[in-house]
């Protein structure tokens, strides 16, 4: 169900690639507001909006906003010279009132559409797979800590944020970052892919990177059952890369602090990506150096799903660094680098095994 709120524009306030942040005063109350201005135009102070205001009325994390559905007095214009199928096609949150329509980077349109044609394959690249949005930036920064000149892309899949401009991460990785190809029904990055395994070879024969990263945006999905996250995905991703050629390597969510026990030592997101929906063998990375306690829970988790992977561990010196140097402040279920170190420490030692095959 939605919860429609109408109200004017009282401020505007950060911006950042694809997105700008509002007050909308609605009945005498200020409600902070995300609009995207690709799919609704850029709101002004006065303007009378249409909001959701559901994921805000409910305290949802991430979805803290109340979204602009349109400015209904002042509507965008149709784009110069009318829709146009050479335009692209490719309808993404589909049949949804919001829904946009994009060029798929392989698409009969697109300038990448014969290097895509055919069956090109990865080519042996690294395809490092997350469950959470969060480890984006700690992978990447594993990768360039040894290989500064890698071209890393990352590939969003739709399991949580479906536009990419809801991202500041993204806004802010773009100076390191090759590019963001946004796949499935996710929409917004640099390239648009119809699936991942389409959103793979973007990153490879369009982006000509080194690297792939893939996982969903911000705002991943958790009912505490054993299949019901949005995460298992990661699983799949891990699949897609090796059937194109890649080599497959997982990211590991670690945590010696999370106050659910599901997800402390290893998550029970990576035992069930990894162990259950990844069909294929692939490189599990594990930061050394984990204290004790810490260290005695991990293998034995990570025991059973050992007769099917490589569980490899990493060195993490420097890493730490090259954390605290990015260009993001690292935060993951409302932690940071200080509360919950050995998380971002395993996306980064990923990264840094990413690089060590290139």
């Amino acid at each position: 169900m939605i919860a429609w709120r109408t109200g004017s524009v009282s401020a505007l306030r950060r911006r950042w690639r694809g997105a700008v942040e509002l007050l909308v005063t609605v009945g005498g109350e200020q409600l902070p507001a995300l609009a995207y201005p690709a799919l609704v135009g850029e709101p002004r102070v006065g303007d009378q909006v249409l909001l959701n205001a559901g994921a805000l009325e409910l305290g949802l994390g991430t979805g803290g906003y109340a979204l602009v559905v349109a400015l209904p007095q002042r509507l965008p214009p149709d784009p110069p010279g009318g829709l146009q199928r050479s335009a692209g096609h490719l309808v993404k949150a589909r049949y949804t009132p919001l829904q946009p329509i994009v060029l798929g980077v392989d698409e009969q349109a697109s300038p990448y559409r014969e290097a895509l044609s055919g069956d090109p394959g990865l080519d042996g690249m690294p395809v490092v797979a997350a469950d959470l949005h969060s480890a984006v930036p700690a992978i990447l920064a594993g990768v360039l800590a040894d290989r500064p000149g890698a071209r890393v892309g990352y590939v969003m899949t739709d399991g949580a944020s479906l536009p990419a401009w809801f991202s500041r991460t993204i806004d802010a990785l773009a100076g390191l970052l090759a590019g963001v190809v946004t796949a499935g029904q996710a929409f917004g990055g640099d390239l648009e892919a119809v699936n991942v395994h389409s959103g793979l070879l973007a990153v490879r024969h369009a982006l000509e990177c080194d690297v792939a990263i893939v996982a969903q945006g911000p705002g991943n999905l958790g009912t505490g059952t054993v299949w019901g996250f949005s995460g298992a995905a990661a699983g799949e991703a891990l699949n897609a890369a090796v059937v194109l050629g890649g080599r497959p390597v997982g990211s590991l969510r670690l945590s010696a602090v999370d106050p659910r026990p599901r997800h402390r030592g290893v998550s029970h997101h990576s035992l069930t990506a990894y162990g259950r929906v990844a069909l294929v063998p692939a490189d599990l990375v594990v930061p050394l150096g984990l204290p004790g306690q810490l260290a005695d829970e991990v293998e034995a988790q990570l025991a059973p799903l050992a007769d099917r992977h490589r569980i490899v561990p990493v060195d993490t010196t420097g890493l730490d660094d090259s954390l605290r140097n990015l260009p993001v402040q690292l935060s993951t279920m409302g932690r940071g680098l200080a509360e919950d170190p050995w998380y971002f420490l395993a996306a980064a030692a990923a990264g840094r095994h990413a690089a060590t095959l290139l």
